[in-house]
């Protein structure tokens, strides 16, 4: 039986897109690893709660088949700001929290990271 459930999780993990916008925080990348952790042995992998296993695996295939997208749709894309999906997404992106993160150091901060990548420059080009 537990040849079966790791097939299902590979498949599972085939058929989950992975979004590079989000590197390092994306669920499909964290899925296939934890998978890869839970099965290391491949199908010959001893599964100690096969219920628990099985219900994981539902929940992630209602998650990955937008089940409850489905079942409760929505009137309108945006949320109560006003924010469309795509808005949503360009915000999450990985380059985005680095540019807002930049974007939030101080005057002070920025000189002294600037003058010591300079320093640290010339230091390379003496050698």
């Amino acid at each position: 039986m537990a040849v079966t459930r790791y097939r299902r999780f590979l498949k599972l993990c085939e058929e989950w897109p992975v979004e590079e916008t989000k590197r390092g925080r994306d669920l499909g990348a964290f899925l296939r690893q934890r998978v890869a952790q839970a099965f290391r042995e491949g199908e010959s992998t001893q599964i100690a709660d096969p219920a628990n296993c099985d219900q994981m695996y539902e929940s992630l295939v209602r998650i990955h088949t937008n089940f409850y997208k489905n079942k409760y749709p929505r009137l309108k894309d945006t949320s109560f700001t006003g924010v469309t999906v795509e808005d949503c997404k360009l915000i999450l992106a990985t380059d985005s929290g680095k540019q807002m993160a930049e974007m939030k150091k101080g005057k002070w901060k920025k000189l002294r990271e600037k003058f010591s990548a300079k320093k640290t420059a010339e230091e390379d080009s003496k050698l």
